[in-house]
Parts: structure tokens; sequence; C-alpha cells
């Protein structure tokens, strides 16, 4: 790379480099400046930083928002609920309510601000990436230690410019943008890269259009996505009246990239992800016709005022079928006031709209299940077997074009086969700030005196022991390739309120792939752990540290793969597990569930990465791995907060 001039993401990554240099696959560490935690993943950071002994958080900013856990069938989202707000008291955060909004969109409207970084506890964080920041999404304990002034580890990732040309055609939208780069790149072809946008095509798309791109890069499997901080982010930003948060952030003009392609808006057309994977993806008109059940409009997917406005517009004066579920979930209050203000909840509610309350709601399986066997049109980022919050789901992803015309029809449909002229959506130039729901952080004198909320479903983190230096692990699940962290830790209304329970949610781990996991791993508890075998990109989707604490709660010492999830790799060494992945990736075949995995001398065998285990009666294989020297004293000292203490003391 021509190193005098830089792209977007090096002017970033620069500007906030404390170690390292910029050499992809080399680790660096990135000063945060700003954090974010949601109630799924944050019940845990608080208990991380109670665990920490932190006084007060030491980034500029810190947010927790509420979004996720919102159904109180019981005491414990509420308890949970309570339990946040006392801890965004006590260490000087910010606290988002319930009914606030999803987090991400949220963020972006408060405290989004062009040049700054963020880490937050949700894998779609990047979507901050919209407004020039750049955003990462990482396990609860990489931000707990951001918050206690940390930095943040991560891999120097190549840069993967996208060239945008052209103007998007009616019933296209930034949806069908990402869409595309997910069918010609799949779930795993934007690993350890940055993706970055730009080129003559970015005039057309809002900021929000953008956080719609930036947003649904995770499920690439990109590092994170940028985009340059331009007149569109100033024009955002002067809408919210924050336009002195501005600056303007654009690649030099000679900037060059590891990696390049273009996409011709012009040339775009609707597509739609099939289930049960965000990279299937097909043009909308191949499945046109297919039975529908449900169609579902929002998430921190398509969280944008036009979003819901184009929807309210296209059924406007009309009814949706009576045989069909049309589940509009708004991203936050003040865009709810703005939908009424404006006219649009009125149409949506008349044409038959089921009018939830502000949230992720069904995206992460929090009600709004969809029927056994019955074809759903979401607007979410993920469509995961079993996500929905019904194990038989049949989910397809798409714009809000799409779900809405397919909802009028009553089946899939080709939003450009309407008999309806396309919807011009202007966004509000002033919009509404009702900032009653979001607390301000207490002054230090203050916060010192304000005790933890806890109910009793709040328990502890557990203890954890070092890596042993000798193995004998019996192999009790062997999984196929893309198993997400959803497969691995189900989300849903069932089992989201035991976050703050590592001891009970641990009883849900791995149960949609075998159920009978659990009640094997306790079994094997009492005596060394042990090992799971996965294929390619195992751990994709969810930054949630549950898919990593609560299986090694359960005894899980080993994760042997041909390739790993990045967030969850890194969430694996934070508690202890080792990942390792096949120096020949067709010894993946050698080894059967109930198989025994042996490995003598570790410490020393991963101090130079050069480990050979055996398989019990089998033979011999080569295993490796991508660790930095800091990652494996974490790794052998049984996981982070072990290690925290450890250089406490030293």
């Amino acid at each position: 790379m021509n190193q005098a001039a830089l792209n977007v993401a090096q002017k970033l990554i620069q500007s906030h480099l404390n170690e390292g240099e910029m050499v992809p696959g080399k680790e660096i560490a990135l000063k945060i400046d700003q954090t974010l935690c949601q109630d799924a993943t944050g019940t845990l950071v608080m208990l991380e930083l109670e665990a920490m002994k932190l006084d007060r958080v030491k980034t500029e900013l810190s947010v927790i928002y509420v979004d996720h856990n919102l159904i109180q069938e019981d005491y414990k989202n509420a308890d949970d609920h309570l339990f946040l707000e006392s801890a965004a008291r006590r260490f000087g955060a910010w606290f988002s309510r319930p009914g606030n909004g999803v987090s991400h969109p949220v963020h972006m409207q408060y405290f989004g601000k062009p040049g700054k970084s963020l880490l937050g506890s949700d894998s779609h964080t990047p979507a901050a990436g919209s407004l020039g920041m750049l955003a990462f999404g990482a396990g609860g304990i990489e931000v707990a230690q951001a918050m206690a002034g940390h930095s943040f580890h991560v891999k120097m990732p190549k840069i993967f410019g996208v060239k945008l040309t052209g103007k998007l055609p009616d019933w296209v939208s930034a949806k069908d943008v990402i869409l595309e780069m997910l069918r010609r790149y799949d779930v795993k072809g934007g690993v350890g890269y940055i993706f970055e946008y730009y080129g003559p095509g970015l005039k057309q798309l809002t900021a929000m259009d953008r956080h719609v791109i930036a947003n649904m890069g995770t499920e690439l499997g990109a590092t994170t996505t940028v985009f340059p901080s331009d007149e569109e982010v100033l024009t955002f930003l002067k809408s919210y009246e924050r336009q002195s948060d501005w600056q303007e952030i654009v690649a030099d003009k000679d900037a060059e990239y590891d990696l390049h392609d273009e996409i011709d808006l012009s040339k775009l057309e609707p597509l739609i992800a099939l289930p049960s994977s965000p990279g299937k993806v097909v043009p909308v008109r191949e499945v046109a016709e297919r039975d529908l059940y449900q169609a579902y409009i929002g998430s921190s997917a398509n969280p944008g005022y036009r979003d819901f406005a184009m929807a309210a517009s296209m059924v406007k004066g009309s009814r949706i079928p009576t045989s069909l579920s049309f589940d509009i979930n708004p991203t936050s209050r003040d865009q709810l006031e703005e939908l009424v203000r404006d006219g649009f909840l009125q149409s949506l509610i008349h044409a038959g709209a089921r009018i939830h309350q502000t949230g992720c709601n069904g995206c992460i399986g929090m009600g709004q299940a969809p029927a056994t066997g019955r074809n759903s049109l979401r607007t979410v980022p993920r469509n995961f077997p079993g996500r929905s919050g019904n194990k038989e789901d049949s989910v397809y992803l798409c714009s809000p074009e799409t779900a809405t015309a397919s909802a009028l029809k009553g089946k899939i449909t080709d939003p450009r086969t309407l008999n309806i002229d396309y919807p011009i959506i202007n966004e509000p130039i002033k919009r509404i700030k009702n900032t009653s729901e979001i607390q301000s952080p207490l002054p230090s004198e203050e916060s010192r005196k304000i005790k933890l909320v806890k109910g009793p479903n709040i328990e502890a983190l557990p203890e954890l022991d070092e890596l042993p230096d000798d193995f004998a692990l019996p192999v009790l699940l062997k999984l196929e390739d893309n198993v997400s962290t959803d497969e691995i830790m189900p989300a849903g209304a069932r089992i989201l309120p035991y976050r703050s329970n590592i001891r009970r949610i641990s009883e849900f781990v791995f149960e949609r792939i075998d159920e009978t996991y659990h009640k094997r791993a306790k079994e094997d508890a009492n005596k060394q752990g042990h090992a799971i075998v996965a294929g390619e990109n195992y751990g994709q989707g969810s930054s949630r540290e549950h898919a990593a604490i609560a299986p090694r709660s359960l005894g899980l010492r080993l994760v042997m793969a041909k390739s790993i999830a990045r967030i969850h790799w890194q969430n694996l060494v934070s508690f202890g597990i080792l990942p390792l992945t096949f120096v020949n990736e067709d010894d993946y075949k050698k080894i059967d569930k109930g198989d025994v995995i042996i490995i003598k001398h570790l410490h020393k065998a991963v101090e130079q990465n050069e480990i050979t285990a055996t398989i019990e009666n089998k033979g011999k294989i080569k295993l490796s791995h991508q660790l930095s020297k800091r990652q494996v004293e974490i790794l052998l000292s049984g996981g982070l907060i072990n290690w925290i203490k450890k250089q406490a003391k030293s």
C-alpha cells in the first residue's frame, strides 16, 4: 500500500493506535473512546466490573441500553433492568431505559461522533461506522476492560474497498446493497477485513442508509465497516442539533486497498436471503409467490425513519390480508413520536399492522415467533436456525419494500410488480429529541454511595481454574460448518432472562444441536473436562460471551475447528478455552464424537505453537493457534479475569 496516502479505516486506526504497527495480521492495541452495552450482554459486563473492583469508567462516554430483554413475564428481566440502572449510576455510565429504543440507532442519534472509537458488547456495534467512527463488536469482558481504561487488542485487518457508483432504482434500497455483498461473499468472505465504502454512489445514501450496510457487515464476518464522514453525516448531525460534533474524514486521493470490488447501484434489484443463513441470497423474483405467514419491519438492520415511513406509505388506504401478521417494531421512542406526528403510524394501524414496543423484540426471539413451518419475511440482520424463537422457523431477510409488498399480497412479492407509485420519503429536517428516558452519569462523589441492586436470579461469575499442562479430553460434540452462537447459546424469551445466571443458562447450551450435551457435560464435570470439534467459521454471529463462559462452566477446555469466527475466538481465550485449528483440515474427518484427545506438556506446546494431539487408538494430528504472546498468557492463566488479578499483584 501507499503509506503516504491513507484510506478512512487507516486514518481511524492510526489516530487510536496505542501499540503495534498497521501490518495486517499483527496484533494492535487501540484506544477506546466510547463503549456500548445492551442488557442481554451488559449484565455480565457489570458483574465483571464489580469483580475488577472498578471505581468509575475511564472512557469518554459509556452507555448501557435496555433493548433486548423487554418481556417481563416474571421478575427476572425486571430485576436485571434495576441491576443495570444501579450499575450505570455506580460506575458513571449513561443509562437508556426500557422502551427508549435499540442501542445502535439511539447511540448514533445521541452519542455517535465522527473520528471516535466505539467498543460494544453487541456484534452489530460496527453500525456506528456509518458516521465515520471506528466501531467494533466484542465480548463483554473486553468491553469491561475498555471501560476500565485499557486498550482493545485486535489483529490488524486488511482493508476491503468497495466503490459505489450509479443510483439505486425505485424499490431497491440500502438493504439490497448489503444483501448483494452477502450474495457475492457469503458469511465468511469478510473475515480479517474492514469494509470501507466510497465513491460517487455514496451521495444518495443517507447516514441511516449507511447504518443498514455497516450493521450487516458483521454478517460477512468483517472486523468492522467504515464510511467517510461527509456532507450526509453532517446533515444527519444537524437534524439532531449536533453539527458541532462533525468533522470531515475522507480517504486521501491516492489511497489504496488490500482488496477491491465495485457495485453499480443502478444494476441492483430486490434481493432476499433464504432460510437459514444471511449468505443464501437470491433475487426476490426467483422465490415470488411462496406462501407467507408474517412480514416484520424493524430491528437495528433497518432502523430508519424512512424504513417505517416507506412501509406506511405503501399500505396507506389498503388492508393486510387477515391470514398474515404484519409486525411493526419501532427502533426508538423518538422515532415512534415522529411516526405519530407525521401520520405514518395511523396508516400502519389502519392497514392491520401490529405495533410493538420499541426494542429488538423478535430479532432476538423476544416475542413475535412465527408459526411452525410458516414463512416469515423480516428486515432483521440474521436468520440463523431457531433465532426467531421457533426451532422450526423459516425466516427470510429482505428490505422494508419487499416485506411490505409481500404483506400486501399475502405471499412473497417483488415490490416492482406492485401497481403503485414508488413512495418518495423525505427525512425530517428537525428531529424529535425526548431525553427523558436517558439518564446521565452521576458525579463521582454521589456514584460511590450507590449499591448494586441484585435480584435472586443474579449470581456471581464462576471461578475458573488455570489451563492444565496435560489433557485427556473426550469429544462430546462434532459440529458442521457455520455453527452460530445462536446454536451454541440460544437467545429467546425462554432463555435470555438467565443471562445474569451462568449456572442456569448453561442448561441450554447446544440444546438446538444436542439436547443431551448439558447432562453429559455435567456427568463429566468432575473429570478433566471435554472437547468439541467444529468445521469452518465456528461461532459466527452474536458477540455473546455466554457462548463461551457457559460451556466453560460445564467443563469445555478445548475447541478444535477448521476456523473460528473472530469475536467468539477471543471470547474462548477470555474464559480459558483453548481455540485450535487443524494444520491439515482433512484431520477433521479423523475425529468422531466419543474419541479422546490427548495433549502432553500443553503449556510449552502452546507457547511454541507446536501442538501435537493424539486421538486415542487412532493416531496423531497437528494443531495450531493464532494467539499473540499476551493471549497465550491470558489462556494459560485460565482467562482474562485471572490474568488481570495476576497483573495487579505483580
